[in-house]
């Protein structure tokens, strides 16, 4: 595995944007405000002579009981998995009880420990960092993360204490940035307080993400590798998403954003549903924005567990009357609490993996589309036949199957929904959208046009 080195210190220190600075991304959250990280994050660091992961944290209030509590509980779960840990403190601010105490309980962890004084733009270094001495730390370091101001040099300081890696170790971050057919890419979305987070706990086999009975728990998409019977998945928990109207916070609204760009990156979407709640129009928006990107999904409807009979078989009737527009997604009763039908979950999401990144010859999809206008014809276009010649693929995930053929603008969106239908039953492409495009054949006897075709009678001509 590659070292981990954990960002560690009270709210509002500026955690996140050394995270951002170190991975040379805008993964993290970042805001003037304090409490926005949440679960923990891990990047890539991409500053310094060798790779090693970054840990972003919560941060410490020394809270034990409520959403505070297990903000706690995730950041020393960081601090045990690392290798070195920053003790990232405010400059500005000085040093405050609560730096000394924590920095008390690091240095009882026993692990390779650095003072980081942040927010030192257009101060003294040793003027900034006199206070901080009286901790008593080997290492400290002076940054302005938000400007990259020696952040280069903390990590030529921190690197070669850290464990070598060897190169033919095949860590998690190779994993992720192998291509589609070793890791399947998988997002959790939905709506807030639908059960996201505890879901991903269940799959995980660990309190990895923060999970509470209050909506909003989750502001950031937080991606986790893990192998599942030799199966490498990235799965990424995205914060719940909702009506424009009730997005309020500017925090809530790059939260939202975040939520369906991982929809985008994603192979698989697992759109998780409150049985209790039944379908809401929030729901219906987030599966359109689903189909609209192509991906992949598969539901799960959570909270599964004690609705008696009446209400489930109300709760299945709604599914069939309001989703009938994605019959080929398969929906998973749940209880992501207790595990129930959590296990079957990743076989459908594999099933729908191979089916959206699934291979398909032209000789194939051209036989295919034959049976398909022998069992039933287009449609006459002014007594006159459309003809669809022969079919290839354009893309996967989704899958595209390109159809060529004549006076193809008049065909019906009822005969693409037909074609649809037909090559989703005989190549078992379930799980997945399914795209058709049409285009149309020139005609070789047509007369030239100004793009300097020649023109020709379709006579041989002298000597040939």
């Amino acid at each position: 595995m590659l070292p981990i080195i954990a960002i560690v210190g009270r709210p509002n220190v500026g955690k996140s944007t050394l995270f951002n600075s170190l991975t040379r991304t805008r993964n993290a959250l970042v805001a003037d405000m304090p409490g926005l990280t949440r679960d923990r994050q891990y990047g890539l660091g991409q500053r310094g002579p060798q790779p090693y992961l970054v840990v972003d944290t919560g941060g410490l209030t020394g809270a034990d009981a409520g959403l505070e509590g297990q903000i706690e509980q995730q950041v020393w779960r960081a601090i045990q998995e690392a290798d070195a840990i920053l003790l990232l403190v405010d400059g500005r601010a000085g040093l405050t009880g609560a730096d000394e105490e924590i920095a008390g309980q690091l240095r009882r962890s026993g692990k390779p420990l650095h003072l980081v004084v942040n927010k030192a733009e257009h101060r003294d270094p040793d003027l900034i960092s006199a206070d901080f001495h009286a901790l008593g730390l080997e290492h400290l370091h002076v940054i302005a993360a938000a400007h990259n101001q020696g952040v280069e040099t903390l990590m030529e300081a921190v690197l070669p204490s850290l464990p070598m890696v060897d190169e033919a170790v095949d860590t998690d971050e190779t994993a992720l940035a192998a291509g589609p057919d070793d890791v399947i890419k998988l997002a959790v979305v939905g709506r807030p307080n639908v059960g996201k987070s505890t879901l991903v706990n269940r799959l995980l086999g660990e309190e990895r993400m923060l999970a509470c009975d209050m909506p909003g728990t989750t502001r950031d998409s937080v991606s986790v590798p893990f192998d599942r019977d030799g199966q490498r998945y990235l799965l990424i928990d995205t914060a719940g998403v909702r009506r424009r109207s009730r997005v309020n916070e500017t925090v809530e609204k790059f939260s939202v954003i975040k939520a369906l760009q991982a929809i985008d990156q994603a192979h698989v979407t697992v759109l998780v549903l409150d049985a209790r709640q039944g379908i809401s129009d929030q729901d219906a928006t987030l599966l359109g924005l689903i189909l609209e990107r192509g991906r992949a999904l598969v539901l799960a409807v959570n909270k599964w567990d004690h609705l008696d009979q009446e209400t489930r078989a109300g709760v299945k009737s709604e599914l069939d009357r309001r989703l009938s527009f994605i019959d080929f997604a398969k929906i998973h009763f749940i209880s992501a609490l207790h595990g129930a039908g959590v296990g079957e979950l990743l076989g459908s999401v594999r099933a729908a993996y191979a089916a959206a990144t699934r291979k398909l010859s032209t000789p194939e999809l051209t036989r295919l589309l034959e049976a398909a206008v022998t069992a039933h014809q287009p449609p006459l276009v002014h007594g006159h036949s459309i003809k669809l010649r022969y079919a290839h693929q354009g893309g996967q995930n989704p899958p595209m199957i390109i159809i060529h053929g004549n006076r193809i603008d008049h065909v019906p969106d009822s005969y693409r929904r037909y074609l649809i239908g037909f090559y989703r039953k005989r190549l078992e492409l379930w799980g997945t959208p399914i795209r058709i495009e049409f285009r149309g054949g020139e005609n070789p006897y047509k007369p030239a046009t100004a793009s300097g075709r020649p023109k020709t009678d379709g006579r041989r001509k002298p000597g040939r």
